[in-house]
């Protein structure tokens, strides 16, 4: 029985080492594309991509909020908040509602290199939808650009991107209005 035992345990060793051996020349050509540079962005003249205005409305069963920019969408993370205020003063942002989100795009700028504004969109906009009741530019500086919504009510929303033009869109839900 000893012998038996020993050919066993040489077996299982042996195929381990035959399926290590194989699961590292296959994860290889993935490691490989994975160190690979990704590919360049389409970007316009400047690197930090312009945000150039917010939009706002009313569908069924959602309030939506839009914001177009120039160059590609880049990451925004959205912040629930216990009051919004403004970027650098830290003066509060004066907007009704018991509930609000921050959404924060970076990298991005809402002014060109030269340091003149291209947003062009609503800097702070009190709204009576079902659910959105106001929307702020909140800040501008050093490579984020930050808004702020209002809700009289705790929202649920889901966010995307659609291209060409390049824009970030959060969808506010509420109830059937239609």
């Amino acid at each position: 029985m000893p012998h038996r035992s020993v050919r066993r345990r040489r077996l299982a060793a042996l195929s381990a080492g035959v399926l290590l051996t194989a699961g590292a020349a296959l994860a290889a050509p993935a490691s490989a594309a994975a160190a690979a540079p990704a590919p360049e962005r389409s970007r316009t003249a400047t690197q930090t991509p312009q945000v150039v205005n917010a939009r706002y409305g009313t569908h069924c069963t959602f309030d939506r909020l839009v914001i177009d920019v120039k160059g590609y969408v880049p990451p925004v993370t959205v912040t629930r908040v216990p009051e919004l205020i403004y970027d650098g003063s830290g003066d509060k942002v004066p907007l009704p509602g018991k509930h609000f989100l921050e959404i924060r795009m970076h990298p991005a700028q809402a002014h060109d290199d030269e340091g003149h504004p291209v947003y062009t969109g609503p800097r702070l906009k009190k709204l009576t939808l079902p659910k959105l009741k106001g929307i702020a530019l909140t800040g501008d500086y050093e490579g984020y650009v930050t808004f702020g919504a209002a809700f009289a009510t705790k929202p649920t929303y889901t966010t995307f991107t659609l291209h060409d033009p390049e824009r970030w869109v959060i969808d506010f839900a509420h109830p059937n209005v239609c």
